[in-house]
């Protein structure tokens, strides 16, 4: 079964070598601007830009297949699909890296080392997850201290205060938060799901949990939110809080705490409004963003245009005019994709998301029990909402919320802790899988 799983995985990741080659082959065919405009530099030897696109597309190629020969050595039973859909997405960011900033892209592929050296580790010495489910009260504890950092310490970029400067490097701790958040959440779901499912009290002939059950919850919902919003970090907030209520939907069936989260959003989403002028801005600009077209409106005007200009087909990789939405990299990546690939292109992308997300619930239903399938759907509800405020974002569906596009954009923290949420689902994966030959 290893072999034939294995076997699937290496032939699915041959066609993102294709399509890196093709992605390589346009940019060389059809860019002429870019030319000689970057040089990597190795051991004092200057190498030219396509010298540079060629090595890395060969070394993201080898890394990923690498990794999957490496699952066939140690005969780990992983879905054969979430890699090559996490490679493929990859592939995606880093052909446009190429074409938007190389400079860039030279930095993710050495990101996406590290995230695959995690991916690697995590799969090989992590693989039974039950422990997690122990420690529960520790992940919010290490949760809340990743939070506060960067409001004492943290630097801050695009209005919101939500990075650590390393020296070398910068991290950004909530996208490594969002996982504990789905550890604790699934932990104590696992935990207390029956209680929060038939509550102790009732109020207008509606079940209620006691303050036992919900308590700790909402203290933990509460306190990620507000420390976020002394970040400005909202994009990151709605993010928790959809997350939130989508495990506690999977774990209680109830439409009645959906129902209750959709209040307080509104309620919460209102004060945030009259209270932050951060907020304020954005959702003037969402709802209408001409007036502000010379100003903080740019951004989502030129990205309005970028996915005009494109149509169905796209002006072609390499053709467009993409760089004048600024911060294209990271947030506005989709956006480029639009423009160059066209509706077709960004079709494209989403399908493989929705393939992520299909594969992660599929997963979550076959889990062996209560904690593995709250983590798995968690995991796939954190990933696929992401996705979806990020493309709701810059096409003007939501207002902007600044998250960055799993796997594509731009960013060194995100991509890591993609990896590390991916390596968590591919684990479940593969106890569904040995339970499943064990029966037979």
């Amino acid at each position: 079964m290893t072999t034939n799983l294995r076997q699937e995985e290496r032939r699915l990741l041959y066609y993102i070598a294709i399509y890196l080659a093709v992605g390589v082959l346009a940019l060389f065919l059809g860019e002429q601007e870019l030319k000689g405009s970057y040089q990597l530099v190795i051991s004092n030897h200057k190498i030219s830009f396509y010298w540079f696109m060629i090595i890395l597309s060969l070394g993201t190629v080898a890394a990923f297949w690498l990794v999957s020969a490496y699952w066939r050595l140690v005969r780990f039973k992983c879905d054969p699909y979430l890699l090559p859909i996490a490679a493929s997405l990859t592939a995606f960011g880093l052909v446009f890296l190429f074409r938007l900033r190389p400079q860039y892209a030279e930095r993710q592929f050495a990101w996406l080392l590290i995230g695959l050296l995690a991916l690697v580790i995590l799969t090989t010495l992590l693989r039974k997850l039950d422990w997690l489910a122990d420690y529960k009260y520790i992940y919010v504890a290490s949760g809340v201290l990743l939070l506060v950092l960067p409001i004492f310490f943290g630097k801050e970029q695009y209005g919101a205060r939500s990075w650590l400067n390393l020296g070398l490097f910068q991290i950004q701790p909530s996208e490594f938060v969002k996982i504990l958040l789905v550890l604790f959440l699934a932990s104590f779901l696992a935990e207390n799901g029956r209680f929060l499912t038939t509550g102790a009290n009732q109020i207008l002939g509606v079940s209620i949990p006691g303050i036992r059950e919900w308590g700790p919850l909402v203290a933990m919902w509460g306190v990620s939110l507000l420390i976020l919003v002394f970040q400005k970090d909202l994009g990151t907030a709605l993010i928790y809080f959809c997350t939130f209520l989508a495990m506690v939907y999977a774990a209680t069936a109830r439409l009645f705490y959906v129902l209750i989260g959709m209040v307080m959003f509104f309620l919460g989403g209102t004060l945030a409004y009259f209270a932050f002028g951060h907020v304020q801005a954005r959702v003037d600009i969402w709802l209408n963003p001409w007036p502000f077209m010379d100003g903080s409106g740019y951004q989502i005007v030129q990205s309005l245009f970028a996915l005009g200009s494109g149509g169905i087909f796209g002006s072609g990789l390499g053709q467009g005019m993409p760089n004048l939405i600024p911060a294209v990299h990271t947030d506005f990546i989709f956006s480029a994709i639009g423009e160059e690939l066209g509706l077709l292109g960004a079709c494209a992308v989403v399908v493989l998301y929705m393939c992520l997300v299909f594969r992660g619930l599929m997963i979550a239903l076959a889990a062996p029990n209560d904690f593995y399938s709250l983590l798995a759907t968690g995991l796939t509800a954190l990933m696929g909402l992401q996705t979806f405020i990020i493309i709701a974002g810059v096409t003007k569906l939501l207002p902007m919320t600044g998250v960055t596009l799993p796997f594509i954009s731009y960013g060194g923290s995100s991509l890591v802790a993609n990896f590390v949420l991916l390596g968590l689902l591919l684990n479940i994966s593969h106890e569904v899988n040995e339970g499943n030959e064990t029966k037979y």
